[in-house]
């Protein structure tokens, strides 16, 4: 059993069924269900899901995705003094953006076993705190 963060992109994909990438995290999910892990993200990612359906003033889209932030089976890592530390030390490396950082501390302060992201740029760093980090097309799970 592992903790497992999920980058944002991974539950854009997810939720909007993206043609190329949605399939993959779909099994992604299905394969960390049967082995037992642990979903982990941050509420960064809850404020960048609800953009769209908040600019699309789609209240029933806001509420489901909402709702599905809620459920037990899906733990929530806040940006709070612990992960702005790790931030701190994050952002020493200047090729790592500021929300890829929040995310990277958050998942770091939660201590996550993986960080599964699409962003080929961050699958090639080693952060204190996180196991592995890692794309969505070499996740070993």
């Amino acid at each position: 059993m592992a903790l497992i963060f999920w980058d944002t992109n991974l539950f854009v994909y997810f939720f909007e069924g993206n043609p190329e990438f949605g399939p993959t995290v779909h099994e992604l999910g299905r394969r960390m269900q049967i082995r037992g892990d642990r979903l982990l993200t941050s509420t960064f990612t809850l404020g960048e899901i609800l953009v769209r359906p908040i600019r699309d003033k789609d209240a029933v889209t806001e509420r489901q995705y909402r709702t599905i932030f809620l459920r037990p089976d899906i733990q929530i890592a806040t940006f709070d003094q612990r992960a702005a530390e790790y931030y701190a030390r994050v952002r020493q490396d200047s090729s790592i953006a500021a929300p890829d950082a929040i995310q990277l501390a958050c998942a770091a302060a939660a201590g996550a076993n993986l960080f599964i992201t699409n962003d080929d740029r961050l699958s090639r760093k080693s952060i204190a705190g996180i196991d592995f980090v890692t794309s969505l097309a070499r996740t070993p799970i």
